[in-house]
């Protein structure tokens, strides 16, 4: 192959893989690393592909923080419907726990006691999500108190982690900023990412609200495993191969069609 050969090959296997190492691409073009390396540099400058140790990435993996008002507007479809099959998992006089986010958000307004039965009590870091459960009359809302967080409205800290100590919820719904099958679920926030293992631990059934953006990315800090998580709503727009390694460690994965 020559060069544009080589580039339109590692392209399509980062298309099929999220990631390939090194020593398969020299493997599979039969050409030396030294090579490859070189390619990979070529690629990374026009932005196709980000060079990790020893392999090359999609895209990059890292992400920073954003504020809510703008991670609102974004893949709205995509989080409308996440929302409408996750409040089916909703039983009559439950007791659930919402972290912060924006799906969350989406999935605060989709719920509807009337559809749900019977009464609901909520407790949640997320000051948007409390603002909108608040209005109805059959939800009770327990609002964690602490250091507001402004980019995404929600309550952290260690007086919000003691609180939940005396509350048990039999689901958590959480959003996170970044799910990788091998790094878990992550957020850009330290006292975030402690507040939800908090959450975590005080809930029965962990359920992971999360766009296909989503996938393949890592934020600053770490929740947990993918192996602490019962079930994940995302969209079609999931990678085959992030689906696959999530239902071989099994993981439920429930995709919805915006």
């Amino acid at each position: 192959m020559n060069i544009n050969e080589r580039h339109e090959f590692i392209t399509r296997q980062l298309e099929a893989k999220g990631q390939v190492s090194v020593t398969e691409l020299s493997t599979l073009l039969n050409v030396s690393e030294v090579t490859i390396r070189k390619d990979l540099s070529i690629l990374e400058k026009n932005n196709l592909l980000y060079r990790a140790h020893g392999k090359a990435i999609k895209l990059s993996p890292y992400i920073n923080d954003r504020d809510v008002n703008v991670k609102e507007h974004q893949y709205p479809a995509e989080k409308t419907a996440i929302a409408k099959r996750a409040v089916r998992l909703i039983e009559p006089n439950d007791s659930i726990i919402i972290a912060s986010g924006t799906t969350v958000q989406y999935f605060a307004r989709e719920i509807n006691t009337d559809e749900t039965g019977g009464r609901l009590t909520v407790i949640t870091s997320a000051l948007n999500v409390a603002s909108v459960l608040s209005a109805n009359r059959d939800i009770e809302v327990i609002q964690l108190g602490g250091l507001v967080r402004s980019t995404s409205l929600s309550a952290v800290g260690c007086d919000a982690e003691r609180q939940l100590e005396n509350f048990a919820g039999s689901k958590l719904f959480i959003g996170v900023d970044g799910l990788d099958p091998e790094y878990g679920l992550s957020t850009t926030n330290l006292l975030e990412a402690n507040l939800n293992r908090v959450m975590i631990s005080a809930a029965e059934k962990i359920i992971v609200l999360c766009d296909s953006s989503k996938f393949g990315r890592r934020g600053f800090s770490r929740i947990c495993s993918v192996d602490d998580v019962d079930q994940i709503i995302t969209d079609s727009g999931i990678p085959a191969h992030v689906l696959e390694a999530l239902e071989q460690r099994g993981i439920e994965v429930t995709i919805v069609h915006p």
